[in-house]
C-alpha cells in the first residue's frame, strides 16, 4: 500500500496513502474540482500556521509538551464515510526533481505505465480513500488531473511514480 517516487529526484520518498485520512492536506473527492483558491484565502491559511506555529513554539518554551488536536466522534463519522484526494505539490516539491527531467511515469499494477507531464503531476491529485476506505482492489492510489478531465475514467492501480 506505498507508493515510492524514484528516478531523478534528489530525495527517493515513500508515500504511504494509508495515513493520509488524518491528514489536514487532503480535500473532499466532490470538492476537489471545484475548489479554486483565492489570494485571501492563501493568506488566511498562512495567517493560521502562523498562528499554530506560534502557539507550539510558545507551549514548549513553557515546558508544555503541545497537545495534538484529537477527533471528535462526528469528525470521525464523517472521515469514514467520504471520499478524499490528496494534492500532490508538497511531495513532488519534497522530493527535489532534478533539472533535467522531463516527466513522470505512473507504474501501474500490470507494470505498464502511463507518461505524464511534470506539470500535471505537481497539479494533481491521489484518491485514496472511497467511502472512507482504502483503495485495496485497484490502489493503492488513483491519480486525477487537477481539472478533472479524468474524474469518471481516473489512472487507477499506481504502484509507482518513476520521474524520468
Amino acid at each position: 500500500m506505498i507508493v515510492p517516487i524514484t528516478g531523478k529526484v534528489s530525495y527517493s520518498i515513500t508515500l504511504d496513502p494509508t495515513v493520509w485520512i488524518f491528514d489536514d492536506r487532503k480535500i473532499l473527492l466532490e470538492e476537489a474540482f471545484s475548489v479554486q483558491v483565492s489570494e485571501t484565502e492563501e493568506n488566511n491559511e498562512l495567517e493560521k500556521l502562523s498562528e499554530r506555529f506560534n502557539r507550539e513554539v510558545l507551549e514548549t518554551k513553557m515546558n508544555r509538551p503541545p497537545v495534538n488536536r484529537s477527533i471528535s466522534k462526528l469528525e470521525g463519522e464523517k472521515i469514514l464515510k467520504n471520499s478524499y484526494v490528496m494534492p500532490l505539490q508538497d511531495f513532488i516539491s519534497n522530493a527535489e526533481i532534478k533539472p533535467e527531467a522531463q516527466d513522470a511515469t505512473l507504474v501501474t499494477g500490470d507494470d505498464e505505465g502511463v507518461t505524464i507531464t511534470l506539470d500535471e503531476l505537481k497539479n494533481g491529485y491521489f484518491l485514496f480513500a472511497q467511502n472512507g476506505k482504502p483503495l485495496k482492489e485497484d490502489g493503492p492510489v488513483h491519480y486525477f488531473y487537477k481539472d478533472g478531465s479524468n474524474k469518471n475514467n481516473p489512472i487507477t492501480n499506481i504502484k509507482k511514480i518513476v520521474i524520468n
